[in-house]
């Protein structure tokens, strides 16, 4: 069969659990299988079993990888593919691209899963059309997928923007989620940082009028304005499971994204900060996207 009537093959590797899909597209999934992250020997053989059946079944024609990080994506170093130092306990040095590569003689790309869920939405989705664009997620932590003149970010390392330290609310004192910053925006507005911040009081407890929202708006609105200041994306995607679960949050941060940059810079008119347009599919489809473009599509 031509690999042009093939499909290809995407992981998303997540912290929680890996996503891995066959397609053509978002329309065309013809397979969707998902296992647990647990440890690497593990998980990595769950993964290349299920690759191993879909490629003696029908075949891929090429095969994209978006982890969670941080990684190496300099494909010059000997640690391209690898996990690098994480808190995920036995992953750090873990090689992930060039282990469930390697059985398939097949074009492979690797990258992140938030800069894979970038590409997507711009192949498929919110941002469609534009040559740069930031995808967000806020979940467990907060990830940037940052995309400029088509290409994500690479320099000395991957896009951290979660990790960026920014000024905390007048009243705020609650602690950070983050172990390593007081003030950076995954601390005060991930999952983790809104639990830390809410203590013993349950988040299904809380109103929409809690003050910890006034905290995660505020911070997720700075760190629009950095990439607005800096990068200057077209458009700005915010997904994950804070958001999915407070879907009043979206309305927010737009507002004061504005009244942050203070009219010194024209940010585009509304709607410039959206949801996804894949909506959960935006993570699993990044590979997938990753994997048309490994393959020249």
């Amino acid at each position: 069969m031509s690999t042009a009537t093939l499909p290809v093959a995407g992981i998303e590797l997540g912290g929680t659990k890996c996503i891995l899909t066959l397609a053509h597209g978002p329309d065309r999934i013809l397979a969707q299988e998902t296992v647990p992250t647990e440890a690497p020997e593990k998980t990595l053989a769950a993964l290349e079993a299920v690759l191993g059946g879909w490629w003696g079944t029908q075949g891929f024609a090429a095969l994209g990888i978006a982890s969670f990080g941080p990684v190496c994506l300099d494909p010059a170093n000997a640690q391209f593919g690898h996990i690098l130092t994480t808190s995920k306990p036995g992953w750090s040095g873990t090689d992930v691209a060039r282990r469930l590569a390697a059985p398939f003689a097949v074009p492979m790309a690797f990258d992140t899963d938030v800069n894979g869920a970038a590409l997507a939405e711009m192949r498929w989705g919110a941002g469609q059309g534009l040559s740069d664009f930031a995808y967000v997620t806020v979940g467990t932590g907060v990830g940037v997928g940052l995309v400029i003149n088509g290409k994500p970010t690479r320099g000395i390392g991957h896009c951290e923007m979660g990790h960026i330290r920014v000024p905390r609310l007048p009243a705020d004192t609650a602690p950070s989620g983050c172990p390593f910053h007081e003030d950076c925006i995954e601390g005060l507005a991930s999952g983790t940082g809104v639990r830390a911040a809410l203590g013993d009081q349950p988040v299904d407890s809380v109103g929409e009028n809690h003050v910890v929202w006034d905290r995660v708006a505020s911070a997720i609105a700075l760190l629009c304005h950095t990439m607005v200041a800096t990068a200057g994306p077209q458009r700005i995607a915010i997904g994950g499971g804070v958001m999915q679960r407070q879907p009043h949050l979206l309305a927010r941060i737009d507002p004061l994204l504005r009244e942050s940059i203070a009219g010194y810079l024209t940010v585009p008119p509304a709607p410039y900060i959206v949801s996804p347009a894949l909506g959960d599919q935006a993570g699993p489809m990044g590979p997938i996207a990753m994997a048309l473009q490994a393959q020249g599509n």
